[in-house]
């Protein structure tokens, strides 16, 4: 990742929600402290984000044992009015694509 600072700025397009809800997308079965060290925020921040989350219908917990398996609700709309009947399982796609895709000329 590019230092935010020597491009402008210290803010990001996607908000700590956005990027831990894009990191279980990617990695269902992570733990707290892995998704933390991907997304940059500490192990308690991580964890009120993902209770909000679930209580906002974007994510449900399932414990096996000692670990946690998250499943990603991809028909949740998005919450601000200027995507108003938007899922965001296109979006959530997209990022947590795998890099294995070149983008629309390969659907082709």
């Amino acid at each position: 990742m590019t230092d935010p600072d020597a491009s402008g700025g210290s803010w990001t397009l996607l908000t700590g929600h956005g990027h831990v809800l894009v990191e279980i997308a990617r990695s269902p079965e992570a733990r707290i402290r892995d998704i933390s060290a991907v997304v940059g925020l500490t192990d308690r921040t991580v964890q009120a984000i993902v209770a909000d989350l679930e209580a906002a219908g974007y994510l449900t917990r399932t414990r096996t044992g000692r670990r946690t398996r998250y499943m990603v609700n991809h028909d949740s709309l998005f919450r601000h009015s200027a995507q108003e009947g938007l899922t965001v399982g296109p979006l959530l796609n997209l990022l947590a694509a795998d890099g294995d895709d070149t983008g629309p000329a390969s659907s082709q």
